[in-house]
């Protein structure tokens, strides 16, 4: 699959074993797996940073494979979900902070390349979002407002 904005073709990431069953090393139940998702959840851990916690403190290796639920969907169901996405927020901190490194080098014209660029993907990633329904649709970027979002 081809870049977004380089012409280049990249590499693909790694992939996952095909079988889909539980291990027999495995410890934990679903409910218990469950039950860990959302303790860490309601410390305010992102889902990526759920995942790694399970993996590397509690020794799960996939969540989907032992619940037969996705992570985001255990949070969905027990009420811990985000308001915004999790590549949208990330995705608006890499815009603040390329716009704040632009506000004190105006003629770092690469910078300015590269706020368009993080912009254009935003915007993507909302029209996205707004096609299913994860943001209301009348959720909207503005650039003046991004740290608002964040904050």
């Amino acid at each position: 699959m081809a870049r977004i904005h380089s012409r280049k073709k990249g590499k693909s990431g790694s992939n996952r074993p095909e079988e889909n069953k539980n291990q027999s090393w495995q410890r934990y139940s679903a409910k218990e797996v469950e039950s860990l998702v959302v303790k860490i959840a309601k410390t305010g851990k992102k889902p990526s940073q759920i995942g790694m916690i399970l993996r590397d403190s509690y020794g799960v290796p996939d969540v989907k494979t032992i619940t037969s639920k996705k992570l985001s969907q255990i949070l969905v169901d027990n009420k811990v979900k985000q308001e915004l996405p999790e590549d949208l927020i990330y995705l608006i901190k890499k815009y603040i902070e390329v716009a704040e490194h632009f506000e004190k080098n105006k003629q770092d014209m690469t910078a300015k390349r590269g706020l368009q660029l993080t912009e254009s993907k935003i915007n993507r990633i909302v029209k996205y979002y707004k096609a299913n329904k994860k943001l209301p649709k009348e959720w909207k970027f503005e650039r003046e407002k991004a740290k608002l979002l964040i904050g």
